[in-house]
């Protein structure tokens, strides 16, 4: 009888170029379905999240089910501390990630000047520092390597303004913008990076930043695993950008082209039908 075959063996014959991946909000919805998707393909993991306990069920999970190294890391990335830890993570010589997930964020919803400012400094600790804290500290060895692979999930939001949840889309632009200058400034490097920009995604996030998604129809909405694989396809093939599903990506075409005052009256016009 043929032996299982190792999670080296699996990365290989899944074509995939990565054999290390750091994730970032790696215990639910994106960040899971990325973990899950590289655990599959025989990728060794280093797991990030605030929740030690459930981190370690994950990892348990998922080392039994794949055979692969599953690392834990529990870090608050809104914190100094936090980025410090998975800095030094990503800095490691003896033990190079190749591939970088900056999936970790937070939302909320609501009238910006009345919502608490320590929540939308959350959004843009998360969203916007944090990425910038790591994409530094991988960019540097994966440079030096010849090789890497970054991920940064953004959103549709990034696209045009968006009301209601106005620190949200304004953290998820800076996250495009830059996702697409590095981009440029590492081409011909070996290293990749690309913007993950999904839409209505299948997760606990709308809950979590409590949005009211009654409304969104059944078929707007993508399974995160569909959205996780989107964005290493695209990281893979050296994408810039990648969103998935092809009414979104008419979508994101649309707001690059239409005036700035079109683009927020059909901002203005959807925030109010959420």
């Amino acid at each position: 009888m043929k032996a299982p075959a190792t999670a080296a063996e699996r990365t290989r014959d899944a074509g995939v170029p990565w054999r290390t991946a750091l994730i970032t909000g790696a215990t639910a919805g994106i960040g899971l379905a990325f973990a899950q998707a590289g655990a599959r393909d025989g990728a060794n993991l280093v797991l990030v999240a605030r929740d030690g306990e459930r981190l370690a069920e994950i990892a348990e999970r998922l080392r039994a089910e794949h055979g692969v190294e599953v690392a834990c890391l529990a870090a608050d990335l809104r914190t100094v501390a936090g980025l410090d830890r998975v800095e030094a993570r990503l800095r490691d010589p003896g033990a190079p990630i190749d591939l970088l997930v900056n999936n970790a964020g937070t939302g909320t919803r609501g009238a910006f000047h009345t919502l608490p400012v320590e929540a939308e400094l959350d959004v843009v600790a998360l969203g916007a520092v944090a990425v910038v804290r790591l994409c530094r500290a991988a960019l540097a060895p994966m440079v030096e390597r010849g090789s890497g692979w970054i991920v940064n999930v953004s959103s549709l939001a990034g696209f045009q303004p968006d009301p209601l949840t106005a620190t949200y889309g304004a953290a998820k632009a800076f996250s495009l913008s830059l996702s697409e200058a590095l981009y440029e400034e590492v081409r011909g490097s070996g290293v990749h990076v690309t913007a993950l920009c999904p839409s209505f995604t299948a997760t606990e996030f709308h809950r979590r930043a409590g949005i009211d998604v009654s409304r969104v129809p059944a078929r707007a909405w993508l399974p995160a695993e569909r959205v996780a694989r989107a964005g290493l396809r695209a990281v893979e093939r050296g994408r810039p950008v990648c969103v998935p599903g092809a009414a979104y990506r008419l979508l994101a075409a649309l707001s690059t082209v239409a005036p700035r005052r079109v683009a927020r009256f059909g901002s203005r016009l959807f925030a109010g039908a959420r």
